[in-house]
């Protein structure tokens, strides 16, 4: 038994040229790579520059601001009746 892939045909006929002209398999496959390349490096580009969120609000912030509307209040109301 033989190995027919490295073998030179033995019935005396000479190989089959390879097709003359432009390689257009191989040309579509290189812009198929260079197609999902492109893609990749948009997709990866639009996420590192795309705007981050804004902060979430910080709870411990609005309750001390909410303590001191209440403090400006009761001080405005003990005012007044002080006045009075």
């Amino acid at each position: 038994m033989t190995d027919s892939t490295s073998a030179p045909p033995t019935d005396g006929q000479a190989p089959a040229p390879r097709a003359a002209g432009f390689p257009l398999t191989q040309t579509l496959i290189w812009v198929a790579v260079a197609g999902a390349s492109a893609a990749v490096t948009y997709v990866a580009l639009r996420a590192l520059l795309r705007p981050s969120a804004p902060p979430a609000p910080d709870e411990t912030a609005d309750r001390i601001q909410a303590l001191i509307d209440e403090a400006n209040r009761l001080i405005k109301t003990l005012d007044e009746k002080k006045q009075t």
